[in-house]
């Protein structure tokens, strides 16, 4: 299951504060992904992207992709990862307050 492992790839890097990486991970699948999950893992990209930029001393560039992100996985509660999404929009509301670097994790709904 190739989408499969390109989400747990993106994964992997995105907690590993590797956010350039998880994005072209999560961007390959979501290009080959089909109907509303897109948002989710558009949400996603737009998210590690963000963070990358705040990494690197952007902020303008950070705060406009992290507003997207959480715009788009507000949209997304329930996803087919598991993903606790409530958890990850409250961790970029707190970036996007200060925008302060600090690790952002995504944790899984057990």
């Amino acid at each position: 299951m190739p989408s499969r492992n390109l989400f747990e790839k993106g994964l992997l890097f995105f907690n590993s504060g590797s956010y350039y990486e998880a994005h072209e991970s999560w961007e390959d699948l979501w290009k080959v992904t089909e109907g509303p999950v897109r948002v989710f893992y558009q949400g996603l990209i737009q998210a590690a992207v963000g963070l990358h930029h705040l990494c690197r001393g952007n902020e303008v560039g950070a705060r406009g992709q992290i507003a997207k992100s959480i715009s788009h996985l507000t949209k997304f509660q329930e996803n087919p990862h598991f993903v606790d999404t409530l958890d990850l929009i409250q961790q970029l509301r707190e970036v996007d307050k200060d925008l302060c670097p600090r690790p952002v994790r995504i944790a899984r709904i057990k």
